[in-house]
């Protein structure tokens, strides 16, 4: 049977033994929840997933990947559980009723969209297993200091605990990828809702690294209240703070 063709910057795992470890992830970390694969492509993730209960959902955009799914997954094609559509567009809260976890190796021009896409449905989705470019993995899970760290860095990282678990080379690919992967995992923190205006909190951390050679006196110029400019906090950079230093940030600012 022809197997689907590379789609959006996808390149299928062939290595049956990553897929089984990156499920095993999934099942260590997390239980009793509903299970949604993204792009499921070949289904090298899906064959492993049948294993558990109840059975995965799978979403997948390319038509010519959901065939092949729909023939070689029957079972959950007669349940109902493969969605032809765009993870990007979907509206989680309409499809689910409960908390789920998302699996996928996820393509790599658009792993930073799905992860905002997660962060809009924070209270939904209890965490993530994941495969993506190894430099994004290792930039999610850096902590405050780390010149990695970034404005996906600290807006998960308020909302989820993320682990970097293993480097996957290229060569398990078709086609290679001319960089390694890497798989992490988040899995969602006790944090409701942030002591601060949440808003306010996004733009304040996408401003403040948007210049991040700047220090945030100059960074947040624009956004900073008279009386907050002279905070000894301004002296630093965006990569100095942790979460609870850029709430502590919104809040001085939106108490004005």
């Amino acid at each position: 049977m022809v197997k689907p063709k590379k789609h959006l910057g996808q390149h299928f795992l062939k290595d049956l033994g990553i897929a089984q470890k990156i499920v095993n992830l999934l099942n260590n970390n997390f239980s009793n929840f509903s299970v949604l694969e993204i792009g499921a492509g070949t289904g090298v993730l899906t064959q492993f997933l049948l294993k558990n209960k109840p059975l995965p959902y799978l979403i997948e955009i390319d038509s010519e990947s959901v065939d092949f799914l729909k023939k070689n997954f029957p079972i959950l094609q007669e349940n109902q559980r493969i969605i032809e559509g765009d993870f990007l567009k979907i509206n989680l809260q309409e499809q689910f009723n409960e908390k789920i976890v998302i699996i996928g190796n996820f393509p790599y021009n658009i792993s930073s969209q799905i992860f905002f896409r997660v962060l809009a449905y924070k209270d939904l989705v209890a965490g993530v297993v994941c495969m993506l470019q190894k430099e994004v993995a290792e930039r999610l899970a850096s902590p405050a200091g780390n010149k990695d760290y970034g404005i996906l860095s600290v807006l998960l990282q308020a909302f989820y605990d993320i682990k970097y678990h293993f480097t996957v080379p290229e060569h398990v690919f078709n086609p290679p990828p001319k960089v390694k992967s890497g798989v992490i995992s988040l899995q969602r923190n006790q944090t409701k809702q942030l002591p601060c205006n949440e808003e306010l909190f996004f733009s304040v951390v996408k401003t403040a690294f948007n210049q991040r050679r700047k220090t945030l006196r100059n960074a947040l110029a624009s956004i900073l209240p008279p009386n907050v400019k002279e905070d000894t906090i301004l002296q630093k950079r965006a990569e100095q703070l942790s979460v609870a230093d850029f709430v502590s940030l919104t809040q001085k600012i939106q108490r004005i």
